[in-house]
Order: C-alpha cells, then sequence, then structure tokens
C-alpha cells in the first residue's frame, strides 16, 4: 500500500496490479483552515446567494426564470461530458418546432432536465440520500449513452478516469474499489446529516468534491454530483429556488476543477478546492441575478409597446408574449391554443409581434412559420454569460 496524503485517504495496491483511491471519511482530519481568504469568499458567495433570491422574488413569475435556468444547465452539464446539443436544440424538440429530428445528444439533455425536476419534486417528501441520487441516475441515463450501464445501480466492477481508450495502469484517477466504496458511499451519507457545525456552502463543497471521488457509478457520475448540489442548497433552504448552477462555471474553468480535485486526493489540500467552489457560487449566483434582473427590464419594455400600439388585443398579446418565457420558440397554432383566437386573429398578432421587434421569423417560410423570442434567448448566451464572468472577476 502506498501513501500520498492520509488527510484525504490513501492509494491500495489492488491484486492484479492497479491502484485506487480509498478516501477517508468527512469532514477533513486535521480540520480545515478557515484563512482570512476563505472567511471574505464565503461572506461573498452568502451575499451573493441572498441577493439572487431578492432579484427572482421581484419576478412576475420567477418559476418561467427557472424553467430557463433548468435547460441551461442541462446543455452546460451535459456538454461537460461531451454533448454537442444546444440550448436552441432542446428548445425546438420541446415546441417541436423547426427540425423533424434532433441531435441524438438532445435526449441526454432532456432527461437531465426531467432528472432536475424529479429531484426537486421529491425533496417535498423524502429527504437527500443515496437512495435519492440512485433514483435521479435512473432517470438521467434512462434510453442514452450510458443506459447498459446498470441505470440506478451502484456500480459492481472498477471504474476509472483517464483518456479514451486507456486502461487502469494508464488511468489519471482510479476511484475505489467497489467494496471499499460502499463503505466510503456510507460515510458519505453520514456527513450529509452530522450535526457537526459546519458552513452550508462549505459542506456542499466537500460533499461534491467526495461524491466525484468515490465516482460510485459506472457513468453519469458528473452530472449526478452536480445536481447534487442544487438539490442540497434547495433542502437546506439556501436556495427559495432551484437558481443556483455552477456547470457554466465548472465548464469555463474545466481544467482548474480536475486539478482541484485532484490535488485533495493527492496532496489533501481541501481548501484551495473550497476557495475556488466558493469563487463559483459567487461569481454564477451573482450572474443569474444579472439575467433576472435583465428579463425584469425586457419584459416591462415589451409590455409597454405591446399596451401602446395593439389596442384590444393588448389583453391576449400580454398573455402571449408571457409564455414566450416558458416556450420562446411559437408558431401559430401554438398562439392559438395560448390566446383561444382563431387562426386569423392569432396570425395577426404574431405578425404584430413581430412587426414589434419581440419575435423574430425563423424559416423564411410563406407557411408553417416558427418564431423566436431573440431577445430573451440571448440572455442565456454563452458568449454573454462569459463577458458578465470576466467584468465580475475583475
Amino acid at each position: 500500500m502506498q501513501q500520498t496524503s492520509l488527510r484525504a485517504g490513501v492509494y491500495i495496491q489492488q491484486p492484479t496490479g492497479y491502484r485506487a483511491f480509498q478516501p477517508k471519511a468527512l469532514p477533513p482530519d486535521p480540520p480545515l483552515i478557515i484563512d482570512n481568504e476563505m472567511l471574505t469568499l464565503l461572506s461573498k458567495a452568502d451575499r451573493a446567494l441572498g441577493r439572487l433570491d431578492g432579484a427572482t422574488s421581484n419576478l412576475p413569475n420567477p418559476d418561467l426564470f427557472v424553467m430557463m435556468y433548468v435547460r441551461k444547465e442541462a446543455v452546460l452539464s451535459s456538454q461537460i461530458e461531451g454533448t454537442q446539443a444546444s440550448l436552441n436544440d432542446v428548445l425546438e424538440q420541446e415546441a417541436r418546432v423547426l427540425r423533424e429530428s434532433s441531435p441524438d445528444d438532445v435526449g441526454e439533455v432532456l432527461n437531465y432536465v426531467n432528472s432536475m425536476n424529479y429531484g426537486l419534486a421529491r425533496l417535498a417528501e423524502f429527504p437527500l440520500s443515496l437512495r435519492l441520487l440512485k433514483e435521479i441516475h435512473e432517470r438521467l441515463m434512462a434510453g442514452t449513452r450510458g443506459h447498459e450501464k446498470n441505470p440506478g445501480e451502484f456500480r459492481r466492477s472498477q471504474n476509472w478516469i483517464g483518456s479514451g481508450g486507456g486502461t487502469l495502469q494508464s488511468a489519471k484517477f482510479v476511484p475505489p474499489a467497489p467494496d471499499d466504496m460502499y463503505v466510503a458511499l456510507g460515510e458519505w451519507e453520514r456527513f450529509l446529516y452530522d450535526p457537526v457545525e459546519v458552513p452550508v456552502l462549505i459542506r456542499v463543497g466537500l460533499l461534491h468534491a467526495q461524491f466525484e471521488t468515490i465516482h460510485p457509478f459506472l457513468d453519469g457520475n458528473g452530472r449526478v454530483g452536480r445536481l447534487l448540489i442544487t438539490f442540497f442548497l434547495c433542502e437546506r433552504e439556501v436556495l427559495v429556488r432551484p437558481m443556483l448552477y455552477l456547470s457554466h462555471y465548472f465548464k469555463a474553468n474545466r481544467t482548474e476543477y480536475y486539478d482541484r480535485l485532484q490535488a485533495i486526493r493527492d496532496h489533501g489540500d481541501w481548501e484551495n478546492w473550497l476557495k475556488f467552489f466558493l469563487r463559483g457560487i459567487a461569481i454564477v449566483a451573482n450572474e443569474a441575478t444579472d439575467v433576472a434582473r435583465k428579463i425584469l427590464n425586457l419584459r416591462e419594455s415589451d409590455r409597454e409597446r405591446i399596451r401602446v400600439t395593439m389596442g384590444r388585443a393588448t389583453a391576449d398579446a400580454i398573455r402571449l408574449h408571457e409564455n414566450l418565457f416558458a416556450r420562446p420558440f411559437i408558431n401559430v397554432a401554438h398562439a392559438m391554443v395560448i390566446t383561444g383566437r382563431g387562426f386569423a386573429a392569432a396570425n395577426r398578432m404574431v405578425g404584430q409581434l413581430q412587426e414589434l421587434g419581440i419575435l423574430e421569423e425563423q424559416t423564411g417560410n410563406q407557411r408553417n412559420r416558427v418564431y423566436l423570442y431573440r431577445e430573451f434567448l440571448r440572455l442565456f448566451d454563452d458568449s454573454e454569460l462569459r463577458a458578465r464572468e470576466v467584468e465580475m472577476e475583475n
């Protein structure tokens, strides 16, 4: 047996020659060093989450905002695992417009959305636990890549992290062997509800990193580990709504994310991982607050233009406009359902919204046209999110 960091765990030589990591139980021992830098980052993260809750509470229908953020998180979290589907692909598939078929990866993203919604609903009646994570995993993997890798079940064989086509011997990291894995999972769940006083944001940072180290599923560990963060913060009522999604931050800082996790295993460096994690919480919460404010401004600006120009159709047009925050792609048939109007009236209303610049036609066709609420969708564009992140870092 070779030991590298007694604080985080040990690498254990296996009978077939490879070494698998066995993590020590949480919390870290020796205890965390909470220095001034970490206290400052913890304070900034707490304040950012408070501002986010305040900003979303001011939205007339916060759930519409949540729906778009869940989809965006699903796209980014899935892209970290190699999918190519975009937010547009997902929205088009949900609205069943523009394409007769969608990229295969869209199914993985939609599974993520469904898993998120299922988990949040389940928390109302059942605590966050290993059992719940298995339920989430089963839904996440159903009918997609990895569906043959025991969805909803912890692994019974060795897995590893490395380049495609690699072996156990060439792996960058080998998680615990199956028997040791079950021991580590039991310890992980005990810490989940350990009464020891640990700030919530630090606790969830420890739980996420330890989960990724244990790597209990044959596939889908990264996505479940990222979902875990949101579930935990909602259960502990740090978030009133599921508004904190770190996949954008992890994707933008992918190399550092993996390096920080590995530094825990090799050097017991929990502190720098937690600083990285807390910094990400503040950045992402501030991004979401900024988007919430822009959504409110966009909504009021567009509604004012509708009130000024659309006369007796104003009430139905506002109802249609409100629906666009949940479903940015729309056609006349959808407009008929939302407003209860006939084809001619709904078609005229959609045309007026296009003239106002609220809707943008996507097909170039004379018939079967599809329209997009472009300005709203632009608020969730990756490049704009990254630009805001840079501003906040500076």
